[in-house]
Protein backbone atom coordinates (compact mmCIF):
# COMPACT_ATOMS: atom_id res chain seq x y z
CA UNK A 1 0.00 0.00 0.00
CA UNK A 2 1.41 3.44 -1.00
CA UNK A 3 2.33 5.88 1.85
CA UNK A 4 0.28 8.48 2.32
CA UNK A 5 2.78 11.01 3.42
CA UNK A 6 2.67 14.80 2.35
CA UNK A 7 -1.26 14.07 1.48
CA UNK A 8 -3.60 16.02 3.34
CA UNK A 9 -5.52 14.07 6.31
CA UNK A 10 -8.77 12.47 6.08
CA UNK A 11 -11.11 12.40 8.71
CA UNK A 12 -9.72 8.97 9.93
CA UNK A 13 -7.33 11.13 11.10
CA UNK A 14 -8.08 13.50 13.35
CA UNK A 15 -8.60 13.63 17.11
CA UNK A 16 -11.68 13.69 18.85
CA UNK A 17 -11.04 17.06 20.22
CA UNK A 18 -14.20 16.30 23.16
CA UNK A 19 -12.45 13.03 23.86
CA UNK A 20 -9.43 14.36 24.29
CA UNK A 21 -10.67 17.20 26.83
CA UNK A 22 -12.93 15.08 28.93
CA UNK A 23 -10.15 12.71 28.87
CA UNK A 24 -8.10 15.57 30.32
CA UNK A 25 -10.46 16.50 33.16
CA UNK A 26 -12.25 12.65 33.81
CA UNK A 27 -9.05 10.11 33.58
CA UNK A 28 -6.74 10.02 36.53
CA UNK A 29 -2.91 9.14 36.04
CA UNK A 30 -1.36 5.93 38.13
CA UNK A 31 1.36 7.06 39.71
CA UNK A 32 2.51 3.05 39.86
CA UNK A 33 2.95 3.16 35.88
CA UNK A 34 5.94 5.05 34.81
CA UNK A 35 4.14 5.87 31.81
CA UNK A 36 1.66 7.99 33.79
CA UNK A 37 4.34 9.69 35.98
CA UNK A 38 5.51 13.13 35.25
CA UNK A 39 9.06 12.81 33.10
CA UNK A 40 11.12 15.96 31.68
CA UNK A 41 12.69 15.54 28.40
CA UNK A 42 14.82 18.16 26.63
CA UNK A 43 11.21 20.29 26.71
CA UNK A 44 9.64 19.67 29.37
CA UNK A 45 6.95 17.39 30.22
CA UNK A 46 4.66 15.89 27.36
CA UNK A 47 2.47 13.24 26.82
CA UNK A 48 -1.40 13.20 25.87
CA UNK A 49 -4.73 12.95 27.94
CA UNK A 50 -6.08 10.04 26.10
CA UNK A 51 -2.38 7.94 27.20
CA UNK A 52 -3.11 9.12 31.09
CA UNK A 53 -0.02 11.04 30.66
CA UNK A 54 -0.84 14.53 30.01
CA UNK A 55 -3.95 15.02 32.38
CA UNK A 56 -5.01 17.69 35.18
CA UNK A 57 -3.70 16.05 37.75
CA UNK A 58 -0.57 16.19 36.31
CA UNK A 59 -0.65 19.77 35.22
CA UNK A 60 -2.05 20.59 38.93
CA UNK A 61 1.02 18.78 40.26
CA UNK A 62 4.05 20.14 38.16
CA UNK A 63 2.75 23.83 38.76
CA UNK A 64 2.85 23.18 42.48
CA UNK A 65 6.16 21.72 42.56
CA UNK A 66 7.45 23.98 40.07
CA UNK A 67 5.75 27.38 42.88
CA UNK A 68 7.91 25.44 45.14
CA UNK A 69 11.17 25.35 43.18
CA UNK A 70 10.62 28.96 42.40
CA UNK A 71 10.30 30.04 46.42
CA UNK A 72 13.13 28.13 47.22
CA UNK A 73 15.26 29.55 44.70
CA UNK A 74 14.46 32.69 45.62
CA UNK A 75 12.60 33.95 42.40
CA UNK A 76 9.81 36.55 43.31
CA UNK A 77 9.21 38.59 40.20
CA UNK A 78 6.11 37.53 37.77
CA UNK A 79 5.63 34.67 36.11
CA UNK A 80 4.65 35.15 32.60
CA UNK A 81 2.50 32.22 31.62
CA UNK A 82 1.76 31.16 28.02
CA UNK A 83 -0.10 28.30 25.72
CA UNK A 84 0.12 27.49 22.43
CA UNK A 85 -3.07 26.04 19.99
CA UNK A 86 -3.03 22.65 20.74
CA UNK A 87 -6.16 21.71 22.43
CA UNK A 88 -4.95 20.79 25.53
CA UNK A 89 -3.11 23.49 26.14
CA UNK A 90 -5.75 26.07 27.24
CA UNK A 91 -7.41 23.64 29.76
CA UNK A 92 -3.64 22.96 31.02
CA UNK A 93 -3.20 26.37 31.15
CA UNK A 94 -6.19 26.91 33.36
CA UNK A 95 -5.32 24.54 35.65
CA UNK A 96 -1.90 26.04 35.89
CA UNK A 97 -3.08 29.46 37.16
CA UNK A 98 -6.03 28.02 39.30
CA UNK A 99 -2.75 26.89 41.10
CA UNK A 100 -0.72 29.49 40.75
CA UNK A 101 -3.56 31.98 42.51
CA UNK A 102 -4.02 29.46 44.83
CA UNK A 103 -0.07 29.87 46.06
CA UNK A 104 -0.36 33.62 45.54
CA UNK A 105 2.35 33.80 43.05
CA UNK A 106 2.14 36.95 40.48
CA UNK A 107 1.39 35.86 36.96
CA UNK A 108 1.38 37.71 33.92
CA UNK A 109 -1.01 35.98 30.98
CA UNK A 110 -1.82 37.09 27.30
CA UNK A 111 -3.25 40.38 27.25
CA UNK A 112 -4.95 39.69 23.88
CA UNK A 113 -6.02 36.67 25.28
CA UNK A 114 -4.03 34.73 22.34
CA UNK A 115 -1.68 32.34 21.63
CA UNK A 116 2.17 32.95 22.38
CA UNK A 117 5.43 31.33 20.81
CA UNK A 118 7.28 29.96 22.68
CA UNK A 119 10.29 33.37 21.81
CA UNK A 120 8.27 35.69 22.62
CA UNK A 121 8.00 34.28 26.40
CA UNK A 122 11.40 33.79 26.57
CA UNK A 123 12.04 37.40 25.35
CA UNK A 124 9.63 38.75 27.80
CA UNK A 125 11.24 36.96 30.45
CA UNK A 126 14.85 38.22 29.60
CA UNK A 127 13.36 42.19 29.07
CA UNK A 128 11.73 42.24 32.47
CA UNK A 129 14.89 40.89 34.37
CA UNK A 130 16.80 43.48 32.17
CA UNK A 131 14.34 46.00 33.96
CA UNK A 132 14.55 48.41 36.64
CA UNK A 133 10.87 46.51 37.93
CA UNK A 134 13.11 42.86 38.64
CA UNK A 135 15.65 45.21 41.15
CA UNK A 136 12.41 45.86 42.98
CA UNK A 137 10.53 42.93 42.47
CA UNK A 138 12.42 40.06 41.95
CA UNK A 139 13.22 38.23 38.94
CA UNK A 140 10.63 36.63 37.00
CA UNK A 141 10.00 33.22 35.17
CA UNK A 142 7.67 31.25 32.82
CA UNK A 143 5.78 28.37 31.85
CA UNK A 144 4.75 28.03 28.08
CA UNK A 145 2.18 24.60 27.45
CA UNK A 146 3.36 23.55 24.41
CA UNK A 147 4.70 20.14 23.08
CA UNK A 148 5.94 21.83 19.91
CA UNK A 149 5.28 20.16 16.68
CA UNK A 150 3.88 17.29 18.40
CA UNK A 151 0.71 15.79 17.12
CA UNK A 152 -2.74 17.08 17.86
CA UNK A 153 -3.77 14.66 20.65
CA UNK A 154 -0.40 15.61 23.06
CA UNK A 155 -0.17 18.34 25.43
CA UNK A 156 3.19 19.61 26.76
CA UNK A 157 4.23 21.97 29.59
CA UNK A 158 7.40 23.84 30.29
CA UNK A 159 9.03 25.58 32.40
CA UNK A 160 11.80 28.37 31.86
CA UNK A 161 13.71 29.83 34.89
CA UNK A 162 14.87 33.92 34.79
CA UNK A 163 17.65 33.16 32.14
CA UNK A 164 14.66 32.67 29.33
CA UNK A 165 15.84 29.17 28.31
CA UNK A 166 14.85 26.01 28.89
CA UNK A 167 15.40 24.72 32.58
CA UNK A 168 18.81 22.28 32.84
CA UNK A 169 18.31 18.87 34.30
CA UNK A 170 19.05 19.89 38.27
CA UNK A 171 15.52 21.73 37.82
CA UNK A 172 12.95 20.24 35.83
CA UNK A 173 14.39 16.70 38.33
CA UNK A 174 13.27 18.53 41.49
CA UNK A 175 9.99 19.25 39.92
CA UNK A 176 9.44 16.14 38.40
CA UNK A 177 10.43 14.61 41.80
CA UNK A 178 8.22 16.94 44.18
CA UNK A 179 5.12 16.40 41.37
CA UNK A 180 5.23 12.83 41.63
CA UNK A 181 5.37 12.78 45.44
CA UNK A 182 2.13 15.11 44.95
CA UNK A 183 0.69 12.50 42.50
CA UNK A 184 1.07 9.90 44.62
CA UNK A 185 -0.62 11.41 47.63
CA UNK A 186 -3.11 12.05 45.56
CA UNK A 187 -2.21 16.02 45.40
CA UNK A 188 -2.27 16.81 48.96
CA UNK A 189 -0.62 19.72 49.66
CA UNK A 190 -1.73 21.61 45.70
CA UNK A 191 -2.91 24.64 46.85
CA UNK A 192 -5.98 25.79 44.25
CA UNK A 193 -8.85 28.15 43.55
CA UNK A 194 -11.29 27.89 41.02
CA UNK A 195 -10.61 29.70 37.42
CA UNK A 196 -12.84 32.55 37.89
CA UNK A 197 -11.53 33.84 41.07
CA UNK A 198 -7.30 33.28 39.69
CA UNK A 199 -8.32 34.99 36.87
CA UNK A 200 -10.26 37.77 39.28
CA UNK A 201 -7.19 37.59 41.95
CA UNK A 202 -4.91 40.84 42.42
CA UNK A 203 -1.91 38.47 41.38
CA UNK A 204 -3.04 38.03 38.00
CA UNK A 205 -2.36 40.37 35.19
CA UNK A 206 -1.59 41.00 31.87
CA UNK A 207 1.40 40.99 29.41
CA UNK A 208 1.30 42.05 25.29
CA UNK A 209 3.83 39.63 24.71
CA UNK A 210 2.93 40.55 20.88
CA UNK A 211 4.13 43.99 21.02
CA UNK A 212 7.26 43.04 23.02
CA UNK A 213 8.54 40.90 20.73
CA UNK A 214 7.35 42.16 17.20
CA UNK A 215 8.75 45.78 18.03
CA UNK A 216 11.63 44.75 19.02
CA UNK A 217 12.57 43.05 16.19
CA UNK A 218 14.86 46.14 14.23
CA UNK A 219 17.16 45.19 17.52
CA UNK A 220 18.25 41.63 16.18
CA UNK A 221 17.40 42.39 12.33
CA UNK A 222 18.13 44.10 9.38
CA UNK A 223 14.40 44.76 8.84
CA UNK A 224 15.37 48.19 6.53
CA UNK A 225 17.38 45.82 4.24
CA UNK A 226 13.99 43.35 3.74
CA UNK A 227 11.70 46.64 3.41
CA UNK A 228 13.98 48.29 1.09
CA UNK A 229 14.44 45.23 -1.21
CA UNK A 230 10.66 44.44 -1.39
CA UNK A 231 11.35 40.57 -0.20
CA UNK A 232 8.18 39.18 -0.94
CA UNK A 233 7.45 36.90 2.57
CA UNK A 234 5.05 33.98 2.64
CA UNK A 235 4.29 32.89 6.03
CA UNK A 236 2.61 29.92 7.23
CA UNK A 237 2.08 29.89 10.45
CA UNK A 238 0.49 26.03 10.44
CA UNK A 239 -1.74 26.52 12.82
CA UNK A 240 0.56 27.42 15.31
CA UNK A 241 1.23 30.28 18.03
CA UNK A 242 2.54 32.53 15.31
CA UNK A 243 -0.44 32.93 13.54
CA UNK A 244 -0.95 36.40 15.02
CA UNK A 245 2.32 37.27 14.97
CA UNK A 246 2.89 37.05 11.56
CA UNK A 247 0.39 39.81 10.72
CA UNK A 248 2.02 42.45 13.18
CA UNK A 249 5.21 41.34 11.59
CA UNK A 250 4.31 42.72 8.16
CA UNK A 251 2.05 45.55 9.33
CA UNK A 252 4.34 47.36 11.72
CA UNK A 253 7.21 46.78 9.63
CA UNK A 254 5.87 47.54 6.32
CA UNK A 255 7.08 44.53 4.87
CA UNK A 256 5.37 42.47 1.65
CA UNK A 257 4.85 39.79 3.43
CA UNK A 258 1.27 37.30 3.29
CA UNK A 259 0.06 35.06 5.99
CA UNK A 260 -0.65 31.62 4.05
CA UNK A 261 -3.20 30.03 5.68
CA UNK A 262 -4.35 31.63 9.03
CA UNK A 263 -6.42 28.84 9.92
CA UNK A 264 -6.37 27.70 13.92
CA UNK A 265 -7.82 24.06 14.01
CA UNK A 266 -6.91 21.69 17.10
CA UNK A 267 -7.64 18.82 14.94
CA UNK A 268 -5.42 20.24 11.83
CA UNK A 269 -7.08 18.92 9.35
CA UNK A 270 -5.96 20.99 6.44
CA UNK A 271 -2.29 19.39 7.84
CA UNK A 272 -0.55 16.72 4.98
CA UNK A 273 1.20 13.90 6.97
CA UNK A 274 4.44 13.47 8.48
CA UNK A 275 6.48 10.79 7.09
CA UNK A 276 4.90 7.86 9.20
CA UNK A 277 1.39 8.96 8.22
CA UNK A 278 0.46 11.11 11.50
CA UNK A 279 -0.12 14.72 11.63
CA UNK A 280 2.70 16.67 13.02
CA UNK A 281 3.35 20.32 12.60
CA UNK A 282 7.02 20.22 12.17
CA UNK A 283 8.02 22.36 9.87
CA UNK A 284 11.43 21.09 8.66
CA UNK A 285 9.70 17.49 7.15
CA UNK A 286 8.94 17.69 3.33
CA UNK A 287 6.29 15.73 3.98
CA UNK A 288 4.43 18.37 6.74
CA UNK A 289 5.59 20.93 4.56
CA UNK A 290 3.72 19.63 1.73
CA UNK A 291 1.32 22.12 0.73
CA UNK A 292 3.44 25.36 1.25
CA UNK A 293 6.36 23.28 -1.07
CA UNK A 294 3.79 22.93 -3.67
CA UNK A 295 2.68 26.29 -3.35
CA UNK A 296 5.89 27.43 -4.29
CA UNK A 297 6.53 25.00 -7.18
CA UNK A 298 2.78 26.21 -8.61
CA UNK A 299 4.26 29.55 -9.06
CA UNK A 300 3.25 31.41 -6.34
CA UNK A 301 5.28 34.65 -6.14
CA UNK A 302 7.02 34.62 -2.77
CA UNK A 303 10.98 34.65 -2.54
CA UNK A 304 11.18 32.99 0.61
CA UNK A 305 8.37 31.30 2.31
CA UNK A 306 8.65 29.99 5.74
CA UNK A 307 6.64 27.85 8.58
CA UNK A 308 6.91 27.46 11.86
CA UNK A 309 5.60 24.91 14.47
CA UNK A 310 2.74 24.83 16.81
CA UNK A 311 5.20 26.84 19.38
CA UNK A 312 6.92 28.82 16.57
CA UNK A 313 10.40 27.93 18.30
CA UNK A 314 11.58 26.34 15.20
CA UNK A 315 11.86 27.05 11.50
CA UNK A 316 11.32 25.54 7.55
CA UNK A 317 12.53 28.03 5.13
CA UNK A 318 11.26 27.15 1.44
CA UNK A 319 13.56 28.83 -1.78
CA UNK A 320 11.79 29.04 -5.24
CA UNK A 321 14.81 27.77 -6.72
CA UNK A 322 15.47 24.42 -4.12
CA UNK A 323 12.17 24.05 -2.23
CA UNK A 324 12.49 22.86 1.33
CA UNK A 325 15.83 23.42 2.48
CA UNK A 326 17.64 20.89 5.12
CA UNK A 327 17.82 22.63 8.41
CA UNK A 328 21.18 21.82 8.88
CA UNK A 329 21.58 23.24 5.17
CA UNK A 330 20.33 26.36 6.33
CA UNK A 331 22.22 26.79 10.07
CA UNK A 332 25.63 26.72 7.93
CA UNK A 333 24.06 29.22 5.43
CA UNK A 334 22.75 31.61 8.47
CA UNK A 335 25.92 31.29 10.50
CA UNK A 336 28.21 32.38 7.77
CA UNK A 337 25.85 35.14 7.04
CA UNK A 338 26.03 36.51 10.82
CA UNK A 339 29.45 36.09 11.33
CA UNK A 340 30.18 38.30 8.34
CA UNK A 341 27.52 40.65 8.62
CA UNK A 342 26.96 41.30 12.44
CA UNK A 343 30.03 44.08 12.74
CA UNK A 344 29.27 44.81 16.47
CA UNK A 345 29.14 41.19 17.49
CA UNK A 346 32.59 39.88 19.29
CA UNK A 347 35.68 38.59 17.31
CA UNK A 348 36.18 35.72 19.42
CA UNK A 349 32.86 34.91 20.31
CA UNK A 350 32.10 31.51 19.25
CA UNK A 351 29.54 29.44 16.86
CA UNK A 352 27.21 27.32 19.18
CA UNK A 353 26.12 23.84 17.40
CA UNK A 354 24.36 20.11 18.47
CA UNK A 355 27.11 17.18 17.91
CA UNK A 356 24.56 15.72 15.76
CA UNK A 357 24.19 19.32 13.59
CA UNK A 358 26.15 18.63 10.18
CA UNK A 359 29.88 18.87 10.08
CA UNK A 360 29.27 21.45 7.30
CA UNK A 361 29.09 23.66 10.26
CA UNK A 362 32.63 22.63 11.40
CA UNK A 363 34.28 23.19 8.29
CA UNK A 364 32.43 26.76 7.81
CA UNK A 365 33.11 27.82 11.70
CA UNK A 366 37.06 26.92 10.64
CA UNK A 367 37.09 29.06 7.70
CA UNK A 368 35.45 32.14 9.53
CA UNK A 369 37.80 31.67 12.40
CA UNK A 370 35.59 30.83 14.58
CA UNK A 371 36.06 28.72 17.58
CA UNK A 372 33.33 25.61 17.69
CA UNK A 373 31.44 24.94 20.50
CA UNK A 374 29.74 21.25 20.18
CA UNK A 375 27.00 20.76 23.19
CA UNK A 376 24.66 17.56 23.71
CA UNK A 377 21.34 17.41 22.20
CA UNK A 378 18.83 20.24 23.83
CA UNK A 379 19.06 24.08 23.46
CA UNK A 380 19.72 24.79 27.27
CA UNK A 381 23.54 23.99 26.79
CA UNK A 382 23.63 27.29 24.74
CA UNK A 383 22.17 29.34 27.16
CA UNK A 384 25.18 30.51 29.30
CA UNK A 385 27.19 31.60 25.78
CA UNK A 386 23.81 33.93 24.93
CA UNK A 387 23.62 35.54 27.77
CA UNK A 388 27.45 36.32 28.28
CA UNK A 389 27.50 36.71 24.84
CA UNK A 390 30.69 34.40 24.28
CA UNK A 391 28.45 32.69 22.12
CA UNK A 392 26.09 34.60 20.10
CA UNK A 393 24.24 31.53 17.83
CA UNK A 394 23.48 28.45 18.71
CA UNK A 395 21.64 25.47 16.47
CA UNK A 396 20.45 22.27 16.06
CA UNK A 397 20.10 20.05 13.56
CA UNK A 398 16.00 19.75 14.38
CA UNK A 399 15.52 23.51 13.13
CA UNK A 400 16.08 25.21 16.54
CA UNK A 401 18.19 28.28 16.24
CA UNK A 402 18.99 31.40 17.76
CA UNK A 403 20.90 34.73 18.31
CA UNK A 404 22.12 37.46 19.61
CA UNK A 405 21.19 41.18 18.90
CA UNK A 406 23.14 43.44 16.18
CA UNK A 407 24.96 44.50 19.53
CA UNK A 408 25.95 41.26 21.01
CA UNK A 409 23.51 41.26 23.56
CA UNK A 410 21.02 38.76 24.49
CA UNK A 411 17.85 38.61 22.60
CA UNK A 412 16.01 34.74 23.80
CA UNK A 413 17.70 32.13 25.20
CA UNK A 414 15.33 29.72 23.72
CA UNK A 415 14.72 28.47 20.12
CA UNK A 416 13.06 31.06 17.98
CA UNK A 417 11.67 30.40 14.88
CA UNK A 418 10.87 33.82 14.12
CA UNK A 419 13.62 34.88 14.01
CA UNK A 420 15.56 32.43 11.99
CA UNK A 421 12.51 32.36 9.11
CA UNK A 422 13.00 36.36 9.12
CA UNK A 423 17.00 36.23 8.55
CA UNK A 424 15.86 34.39 5.55
CA UNK A 425 14.70 37.16 4.04
CA UNK A 426 17.59 39.59 5.20
CA UNK A 427 20.27 37.16 3.68
CA UNK A 428 18.10 37.63 0.12
CA UNK A 429 17.66 41.50 0.32
CA UNK A 430 20.89 41.96 1.56
CA UNK A 431 23.39 39.60 -0.90
CA UNK A 432 20.75 39.46 -3.11
CA UNK A 433 20.96 35.44 -3.15
CA UNK A 434 18.36 32.71 -1.50
CA UNK A 435 19.79 31.23 1.10
CA UNK A 436 19.77 27.90 -0.88
CA UNK A 437 21.95 29.18 -3.37
CA UNK A 438 24.42 30.69 -0.52
CA UNK A 439 23.97 26.56 0.71
CA UNK A 440 25.28 25.83 -3.07
CA UNK A 441 27.98 28.28 -3.02
CA UNK A 442 28.98 26.67 0.71
CA UNK A 443 29.16 23.00 -0.72
CA UNK A 444 31.09 23.65 -4.06
CA UNK A 445 33.87 25.33 -1.32
CA UNK A 446 33.35 22.67 1.57
CA UNK A 447 31.86 19.49 0.06
CA UNK A 448 28.58 18.44 -0.33
CA UNK A 449 27.74 16.45 2.95
CA UNK A 450 24.80 13.30 3.23
CA UNK A 451 22.98 13.43 5.99
CA UNK A 452 20.12 11.40 7.79
CA UNK A 453 18.64 10.70 10.74
CA UNK A 454 16.79 6.59 11.28
CA UNK A 455 15.63 4.87 14.20
CA UNK A 456 16.30 1.49 15.41
CA UNK A 457 14.32 -0.85 18.08
CA UNK A 458 15.57 -0.66 21.41
CA UNK A 459 14.45 -2.12 24.98
CA UNK A 460 14.25 0.27 28.03
CA UNK A 461 17.39 -1.48 29.19
CA UNK A 462 19.44 -1.68 26.05
CA UNK A 463 18.79 2.37 26.05
CA UNK A 464 19.44 2.88 29.25
CA UNK A 465 23.08 0.77 28.44
CA UNK A 466 23.55 3.08 25.50
CA UNK A 467 22.83 6.36 27.65
CA UNK A 468 25.83 4.60 29.95
CA UNK A 469 28.38 3.82 27.43
CA UNK A 470 32.12 4.59 28.10
CA UNK A 471 34.08 4.88 24.69
CA UNK A 472 36.49 2.08 26.34
CA UNK A 473 33.11 0.13 25.74
CA UNK A 474 33.50 0.46 21.78
CA UNK A 475 37.07 -1.79 20.42
CA UNK A 476 35.94 -1.17 16.55
CA UNK A 477 38.96 0.72 14.89
CA UNK A 478 37.52 1.53 11.75
CA UNK A 479 34.33 2.43 10.61
CA UNK A 480 32.55 2.45 6.65
CA UNK A 481 36.41 2.00 5.76
CA UNK A 482 38.01 4.88 7.25
CA UNK A 483 40.13 4.68 10.18
CA UNK A 484 37.76 6.13 13.58
CA UNK A 485 39.33 9.52 14.81
CA UNK A 486 37.34 9.72 17.93
CA UNK A 487 34.40 7.49 20.07
CA UNK A 488 32.58 10.78 22.48
CA UNK A 489 30.41 9.95 24.92
CA UNK A 490 30.75 13.63 26.29
CA UNK A 491 30.26 16.95 24.09
CA UNK A 492 33.74 18.56 23.73
CA UNK A 493 32.56 21.68 23.79
CA UNK A 494 31.37 21.60 27.45
CA UNK A 495 32.44 17.89 28.59
CA UNK A 496 28.80 16.70 29.41
CA UNK A 497 27.54 13.95 28.85
CA UNK A 498 25.75 12.95 25.37
CA UNK A 499 23.93 10.07 26.99
CA UNK A 500 25.08 7.94 24.01
CA UNK A 501 27.86 7.67 21.97
CA UNK A 502 29.38 9.51 18.60
CA UNK A 503 32.09 8.12 16.50
CA UNK A 504 33.97 9.91 13.99
CA UNK A 505 35.82 9.68 11.16
CA UNK A 506 37.89 12.11 8.43
CA UNK A 507 34.77 11.93 6.54
CA UNK A 508 31.59 10.79 8.24
CA UNK A 509 30.36 10.34 11.65
CA UNK A 510 27.91 9.29 13.45
CA UNK A 511 25.64 9.48 16.91
CA UNK A 512 23.26 7.09 18.73
CA UNK A 513 21.14 8.28 21.20
CA UNK A 514 18.05 7.00 23.26
CA UNK A 515 14.37 8.23 22.37
CA UNK A 516 13.15 9.50 25.89
CA UNK A 517 9.09 8.76 24.66
CA UNK A 518 10.08 5.43 22.42
CA UNK A 519 11.36 2.49 22.46
CA UNK A 520 13.90 3.10 20.11
CA UNK A 521 17.01 4.32 19.81
CA UNK A 522 18.14 7.07 17.42
CA UNK A 523 21.40 6.82 14.65
CA UNK A 524 22.12 10.40 12.76
CA UNK A 525 24.86 10.20 10.73
CA UNK A 526 26.82 11.86 7.75
CA UNK A 527 28.77 11.29 5.17
CA UNK A 528 30.89 14.13 2.92
CA UNK A 529 31.42 10.79 0.66
CA UNK A 530 28.18 10.82 -0.91
CA UNK A 531 24.77 8.88 -0.33
CA UNK A 532 26.30 5.05 -0.68
CA UNK A 533 28.99 5.34 1.92
CA UNK A 534 26.21 7.09 4.40
CA UNK A 535 24.57 3.85 4.03
CA UNK A 536 27.43 1.95 4.51
CA UNK A 537 27.77 4.53 7.96
CA UNK A 538 24.25 3.82 8.95
CA UNK A 539 24.85 0.20 8.88
CA UNK A 540 27.88 -0.69 10.45
CA UNK A 541 26.84 1.87 12.82
CA UNK A 542 23.79 0.11 13.83
CA UNK A 543 25.71 -3.17 13.77
CA UNK A 544 27.69 -1.32 16.31
CA UNK A 545 25.28 -0.05 18.48
CA UNK A 546 23.48 -3.38 18.82
CA UNK A 547 26.07 -5.53 19.76
CA UNK A 548 27.49 -2.56 22.59
CA UNK A 549 24.62 -2.22 24.08
CA UNK A 550 23.73 -6.14 23.79
CA UNK A 551 26.92 -6.43 26.14
CA UNK A 552 28.73 -7.99 23.11
CA UNK A 553 32.39 -6.78 22.27
CA UNK A 554 32.69 -5.19 19.08
CA UNK A 555 35.90 -5.08 16.90
CA UNK A 556 36.79 -3.58 13.86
Amino acid sequence: MASRAGTVALPSDLVDVTALLDAYYDVRPDPADPGQRVAFGTSGHRGSSLRASFNEAHIAAITQAIVEYRAGQGFSGPLFLAKDTHALSEPAQNTALEVLAGNGVHVLIDARHGYTPTPALSHAILRYNRSAAAAASGKADGIVVTPSHNPPADGGFKYNPPHGGPADTDATGWIAGRANELLETGLQGVKRVPLPEALSAGSTGKFDFLSSYVDDLPSVLDLDAVRSAGVRIGADPMGGASVDYWGEIGERHNLDLTVINPTVDPQWAFMTLDWDEKIRMDCSSPAAMASLIELLESGARYDIATGNDADADRHGIVTPDAGLMNPNSYLAVAIDYLYTHRKQWPSSASVGKTLVSSSIIDRVAADLGRKLVEVPVGFKWFVPGLLSGEGVFGGEESAGASFVKKDGSVWTTDKDGILLALLASEITAVTGKTPSQHYGELTAKFGSPSYARIDAPASREQKAALGRLAAADVQATTLAGEDITAKLTEAPGNGAAIGGLKVTTESAWFAARPSGTEDVYKIYAESFKGPEHLAQVQAEAKALVDQVISGDSVNG
